[in-house]
């Protein structure tokens, strides 16, 4: 084939060929540039001011570079779907029976994880009625004179999970009936089915209402009896934040009645007691008397002033160091706050079991 016919072949491809033996170095041949481009080496330009194309594997970016990747997502991708194969293919030769077990631990634990049907019931905080909350005095009492005195009555409470608007899980249930310091007891017992949070609240509200209204009335009433000056004109306020029910009602009456006396009746002594209380002085029974018998004790009481009532409860179940006395009326209640004020507690009753 004759050169000019060479020539005219490689015209179309726009690509001069150099005759052999002829020295091409530095030549720069039409269209390398934009393949260079996209290889990444750097233009004719650059390779001649000496800068050296970047080899492929290098730390610059490159195209290629992506299959690498895609490589390693598509061996992930198959690594998981391989997993997944042989657990479906365990599975598929496997009866149901043979998972019972797994199936039966997995709805345990979901159990235990979802809202149990029961209330749990935890020693809840005291507090002293000759003191004050939040800045205001407990039981604030006008148009008569009134005293200090140098101890504490202690009202008792109990903290209750598993009431409407506290709900109390199944691994919590579970906890709290092995601890002894904890009571687990159906949630029907202690409110009604379907209850729900705005009434429960209200009902415990009224309930404490009720009970200081008739602590009031029983405490003034006894003062008139033994001629207490200021009775007749004394008026009663109380202020108590998040304590609900009617169980601190003796405890208030006791302490209105030490109030409006000058003896100091507690004697410097932490004395703690519980009690629903009629209008007549009547001591009633109340729930939660072993737990608020621990909180009795954890604050510092060394006397308890327990209903009658309530004496099956306690009798077994007194804290060391403290010492339980039974009580059915607010006459007997103050009786025995005087005589534990004097250090004359020895022959007071204690509880027994029927």
């Amino acid at each position: 084939m004759s050169r000019s016919n060479q020539d005219q072949r490689y015209q179309g491809h726009q690509t001069p060929i150099s005759p052999v033996g002829e020295d091409t170095t530095g030549s720069s041949l039409p269209g390398n540039d934009d393949f260079d481009g996209i290889i990444g080496v750097p233009a004719s330009g650059n390779r001649a001011s000496g800068n050296a194309a970047s080899p492929i594997g290098a730390d610059a970016d490159s195209p290629f570079d992506t299959g690498a990747e895609s490589d390693e997502a598509a061996i992930d991708v198959r690594g998981r779907l391989g997993i997944w194969h042989r657990f479906t293919r365990y599975c598929s030769r496997h009866s149901l029976r043979y998972f019972a077990g797994v199936i039966c631990a997995v709805l345990c634990f979901l159990v235990l994880l979802l809202p149990s049907p029961y209330v749990i019931e935890t020693p809840g905080p005291t507090q002293d009625v000759l003191g004050t909350s939040d800045g205001k005095q407990v039981i604030a009492i006008t148009d008569a004179t009134t005293h200090k005195s140098r101890g504490k009555l202690l009202l008792l409470t109990v903290n209750a999970q598993g009431v409407p608007g506290s709900p109390a899980l199944g691994i919590q249930t579970l906890i709290a009936w092995i601890d002894p310091h904890q009571q687990v007891m159906p949630s029907e017992a202690v409110f009604p089915v379907g209850q729900s949070s705005q009434e429960y609240e209200k009902t415990s509200a009224k309930q404490m209402t009720g009970s200081q209204d008739s602590a009031t009335t029983a405490a003034l009433a006894f003062a008139k009896r033994h001629k207490i000056a200021g009775a007749s004109h004394a008026k009663v306020e109380m202020h108590v934040d998040d304590i609900g029910g009617p169980s601190a009602g003796m405890m208030y009456a006791l302490g209105i009645i030490d109030k409006l006396t000058g003896v100091d009746e507690t004697g410097g002594k932490t004395i703690a007691g519980t009690g629903t209380i009629d209008s007549k002085g009547k001591v009633g029974k109340i729930g939660g008397i072993q737990l608020k018998m621990l909180g009795a004790k954890r604050d510092g009481a060394t006397y308890f002033l327990a209903p009658a009532s309530n004496c099956d409860e306690v009798v077994g179940h007194v804290p060391n160091g403290l010492r339980d006395v039974k009580v059915s009326t607010l006459e007997q209640a103050y009786r025995s706050l005087v005589a534990i004020g004097q250090g004359r507690a020895d022959n007071l009753p204690h509880c027994t079991a029927d």
